[in-house]
Protein backbone atom coordinates (compact mmCIF):
# COMPACT_ATOMS: atom_id res chain seq x y z
CA UNK A 1 0.00 0.00 0.00
CA UNK A 2 3.19 2.23 0.46
CA UNK A 3 2.93 3.41 -3.00
CA UNK A 4 -0.37 5.20 -2.74
CA UNK A 5 1.86 7.39 0.00
CA UNK A 6 4.53 7.18 3.19
CA UNK A 7 2.00 7.31 5.44
CA UNK A 8 0.28 3.75 4.31
CA UNK A 9 3.86 2.56 5.16
CA UNK A 10 3.63 -0.71 8.08
CA UNK A 11 -0.35 0.20 7.54
CA UNK A 12 -1.30 -3.84 8.92
CA UNK A 13 1.14 -3.20 11.68
CA UNK A 14 -0.62 0.21 12.98
CA UNK A 15 -3.88 -1.38 12.75
CA UNK A 16 -3.76 -4.47 14.41
CA UNK A 17 -1.82 -2.40 17.24
CA UNK A 18 -4.71 -0.49 17.86
CA UNK A 19 -7.14 -3.68 17.19
CA UNK A 20 -5.23 -5.73 19.85
CA UNK A 21 -5.14 -2.60 22.64
CA UNK A 22 -8.98 -1.84 22.13
CA UNK A 23 -11.03 -4.74 21.31
CA UNK A 24 -12.22 -7.83 23.22
CA UNK A 25 -12.54 -10.99 22.17
CA UNK A 26 -16.60 -10.84 22.43
CA UNK A 27 -16.43 -7.48 20.11
CA UNK A 28 -18.05 -7.02 16.82
CA UNK A 29 -15.79 -5.27 13.80
CA UNK A 30 -17.24 -4.21 11.01
CA UNK A 31 -14.79 -4.39 8.13
CA UNK A 32 -16.72 -2.81 4.72
CA UNK A 33 -14.92 -4.30 1.64
CA UNK A 34 -11.01 -3.89 -0.11
CA UNK A 35 -9.77 -6.31 2.03
CA UNK A 36 -7.05 -8.11 0.04
CA UNK A 37 -5.72 -7.20 -3.27
CA UNK A 38 -5.60 -11.01 -4.08
CA UNK A 39 -7.26 -11.95 -7.48
CA UNK A 40 -8.11 -15.68 -6.16
CA UNK A 41 -9.62 -16.97 -2.75
CA UNK A 42 -6.64 -18.66 -2.34
CA UNK A 43 -4.97 -16.06 -2.73
CA UNK A 44 -6.44 -14.01 -0.09
CA UNK A 45 -6.66 -16.54 2.77
CA UNK A 46 -3.23 -15.30 4.13
CA UNK A 47 -4.70 -12.27 4.90
CA UNK A 48 -8.04 -13.41 5.92
CA UNK A 49 -6.29 -15.11 8.76
CA UNK A 50 -3.76 -12.11 9.68
CA UNK A 51 -7.04 -10.69 10.55
CA UNK A 52 -8.88 -14.05 11.52
CA UNK A 53 -5.94 -13.75 14.30
CA UNK A 54 -6.91 -10.94 15.83
CA UNK A 55 -9.73 -10.48 18.81
CA UNK A 56 -13.26 -10.07 18.28
CA UNK A 57 -16.13 -11.40 15.74
CA UNK A 58 -15.32 -10.13 12.44
CA UNK A 59 -17.99 -9.39 9.46
CA UNK A 60 -17.10 -8.89 5.94
CA UNK A 61 -18.52 -6.73 3.35
CA UNK A 62 -16.76 -6.92 -0.31
CA UNK A 63 -15.50 -4.05 -1.83
CA UNK A 64 -14.88 -2.93 -5.30
CA UNK A 65 -11.00 -4.17 -5.31
CA UNK A 66 -11.78 -7.25 -3.70
CA UNK A 67 -11.54 -9.09 -6.72
CA UNK A 68 -11.07 -12.87 -4.86
CA UNK A 69 -14.26 -12.53 -3.53
CA UNK A 70 -16.68 -14.81 -5.97
CA UNK A 71 -19.05 -17.74 -4.90
CA UNK A 72 -20.23 -16.75 -0.87
CA UNK A 73 -21.05 -20.28 -0.27
CA UNK A 74 -17.18 -20.95 -0.96
CA UNK A 75 -16.33 -17.93 0.95
CA UNK A 76 -18.19 -19.09 4.21
CA UNK A 77 -16.93 -22.48 4.30
CA UNK A 78 -12.98 -21.20 3.94
CA UNK A 79 -13.28 -18.35 6.51
CA UNK A 80 -11.57 -18.98 9.76
CA UNK A 81 -13.76 -19.08 12.78
CA UNK A 82 -15.57 -16.04 13.84
CA UNK A 83 -15.22 -14.53 11.00
CA UNK A 84 -18.62 -13.60 8.72
CA UNK A 85 -19.12 -12.11 5.68
CA UNK A 86 -22.48 -10.25 4.37
CA UNK A 87 -23.86 -10.93 0.91
CA UNK A 88 -27.57 -10.17 0.22
CA UNK A 89 -28.53 -11.33 3.78
CA UNK A 90 -27.83 -9.96 7.31
CA UNK A 91 -26.32 -11.61 10.63
CA UNK A 92 -27.26 -11.42 14.20
CA UNK A 93 -24.38 -10.97 17.13
CA UNK A 94 -26.50 -10.53 20.08
CA UNK A 95 -28.88 -7.05 20.24
CA UNK A 96 -27.46 -5.97 17.12
CA UNK A 97 -27.74 -7.55 13.22
CA UNK A 98 -25.49 -6.14 10.54
CA UNK A 99 -26.49 -5.85 6.94
CA UNK A 100 -25.15 -4.32 3.60
CA UNK A 101 -24.11 -4.35 0.52
CA UNK A 102 -20.91 -2.70 -1.64
CA UNK A 103 -22.77 -0.27 -3.38
CA UNK A 104 -21.72 1.52 -6.38
CA UNK A 105 -20.97 5.17 -7.80
CA UNK A 106 -23.85 7.10 -7.24
CA UNK A 107 -25.85 8.59 -10.30
CA UNK A 108 -24.86 12.04 -11.57
CA UNK A 109 -21.32 11.82 -11.22
CA UNK A 110 -20.11 11.01 -14.34
CA UNK A 111 -20.51 7.21 -14.24
CA UNK A 112 -21.44 5.07 -17.41
CA UNK A 113 -24.42 2.98 -18.65
CA UNK A 114 -22.94 0.57 -16.92
CA UNK A 115 -21.89 2.05 -13.51
CA UNK A 116 -25.94 2.61 -13.54
CA UNK A 117 -26.70 -1.24 -14.09
CA UNK A 118 -24.26 -1.69 -11.21
CA UNK A 119 -25.54 0.37 -9.36
CA UNK A 120 -29.16 -0.70 -9.99
CA UNK A 121 -28.13 -3.90 -9.02
CA UNK A 122 -26.86 -3.58 -5.92
CA UNK A 123 -29.48 -1.68 -4.97
CA UNK A 124 -31.38 -4.93 -5.05
CA UNK A 125 -28.94 -6.76 -2.90
CA UNK A 126 -28.75 -3.62 -0.67
CA UNK A 127 -32.65 -4.60 -0.22
CA UNK A 128 -31.93 -8.24 0.25
CA UNK A 129 -30.51 -7.78 3.30
CA UNK A 130 -32.52 -5.55 4.98
CA UNK A 131 -35.30 -7.49 4.46
CA UNK A 132 -33.60 -10.54 6.07
CA UNK A 133 -32.52 -7.83 8.71
CA UNK A 134 -36.08 -6.84 9.34
CA UNK A 135 -36.86 -10.33 9.90
CA UNK A 136 -33.80 -10.87 12.47
CA UNK A 137 -34.66 -7.67 14.31
CA UNK A 138 -32.33 -6.19 17.02
CA UNK A 139 -30.23 -2.84 16.42
CA UNK A 140 -29.45 -2.74 12.79
CA UNK A 141 -26.00 -1.89 11.86
CA UNK A 142 -25.58 -1.30 7.82
CA UNK A 143 -21.88 -1.59 6.06
CA UNK A 144 -21.67 -0.40 2.44
CA UNK A 145 -18.39 -0.08 0.65
CA UNK A 146 -18.86 2.76 -1.57
CA UNK A 147 -20.57 6.55 -0.11
CA UNK A 148 -24.16 5.78 0.45
CA UNK A 149 -24.61 9.27 0.68
CA UNK A 150 -24.80 12.23 -1.55
CA UNK A 151 -22.31 15.33 -1.88
CA UNK A 152 -22.94 17.52 1.39
CA UNK A 153 -25.18 15.20 2.58
CA UNK A 154 -28.04 14.51 -0.39
CA UNK A 155 -30.47 11.62 0.20
CA UNK A 156 -29.47 9.08 -2.62
CA UNK A 157 -31.98 5.99 -3.18
CA UNK A 158 -29.29 4.07 -1.20
CA UNK A 159 -29.31 6.09 1.81
CA UNK A 160 -33.08 6.28 1.86
CA UNK A 161 -33.26 2.31 1.84
CA UNK A 162 -30.93 2.29 4.98
CA UNK A 163 -33.31 4.77 6.54
CA UNK A 164 -36.71 3.13 5.56
CA UNK A 165 -35.29 0.27 7.17
CA UNK A 166 -34.55 1.62 10.65
CA UNK A 167 -30.57 1.86 10.60
CA UNK A 168 -28.98 3.29 13.94
CA UNK A 169 -25.44 3.16 12.04
CA UNK A 170 -23.97 2.96 8.56
CA UNK A 171 -20.06 3.15 7.65
CA UNK A 172 -18.61 2.86 4.69
CA UNK A 173 -15.06 3.47 3.24
CA UNK A 174 -13.64 3.93 -0.22
CA UNK A 175 -12.92 7.46 0.12
CA UNK A 176 -8.81 7.73 0.10
CA UNK A 177 -6.29 10.53 0.71
CA UNK A 178 -7.85 13.78 -0.71
CA UNK A 179 -11.01 12.19 -1.64
CA UNK A 180 -11.44 11.41 2.08
CA UNK A 181 -12.47 14.92 2.68
CA UNK A 182 -15.88 14.89 0.89
CA UNK A 183 -16.83 12.03 3.06
CA UNK A 184 -20.17 12.68 4.66
CA UNK A 185 -19.85 12.15 8.64
CA UNK A 186 -22.62 12.66 10.24
CA UNK A 187 -26.75 12.02 10.99
CA UNK A 188 -28.98 11.71 8.59
CA UNK A 189 -33.21 11.17 8.27
CA UNK A 190 -32.30 9.07 11.18
CA UNK A 191 -29.06 7.32 10.37
CA UNK A 192 -25.69 8.17 11.67
CA UNK A 193 -23.44 8.02 9.15
CA UNK A 194 -18.93 7.47 9.65
CA UNK A 195 -16.35 7.14 6.65
CA UNK A 196 -14.08 4.38 8.23
CA UNK A 197 -11.49 3.99 5.36
CA UNK A 198 -8.50 3.34 7.36
CA UNK A 199 -6.35 6.46 6.07
CA UNK A 200 -8.95 9.08 7.17
CA UNK A 201 -8.94 7.37 10.70
CA UNK A 202 -4.49 7.58 11.22
CA UNK A 203 -4.97 3.28 10.87
CA UNK A 204 -7.15 3.21 14.26
CA UNK A 205 -10.56 1.86 14.62
CA UNK A 206 -13.78 3.60 14.57
CA UNK A 207 -15.74 3.21 17.87
CA UNK A 208 -19.14 3.02 17.33
CA UNK A 209 -21.52 4.53 20.48
CA UNK A 210 -22.63 2.27 23.00
CA UNK A 211 -26.06 1.47 22.37
CA UNK A 212 -28.66 0.97 24.77
CA UNK A 213 -30.65 -1.22 23.03
CA UNK A 214 -32.65 -3.26 25.18
CA UNK A 215 -34.27 -4.65 22.11
CA UNK A 216 -35.98 -7.83 21.46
Amino acid sequence: MDVFGSHWEGHFEKISADWRERVGQDDLVLIPGDISWAMQLEQALPDLLKIAELPGHKVLLRGNHDYWWSGIGRLRALLPEKMYAVQNDALRFGDFTVAGSRGWTLPGTGGSAEDERIYQRELGRLSLSLGQAARLGGTLLVMTHFPPVGENGAETEVSRLISEAGTRFCVYGHLHGASGHSAFNGFLSGTDYACVACDQLYFHLYELPDFNTGVA
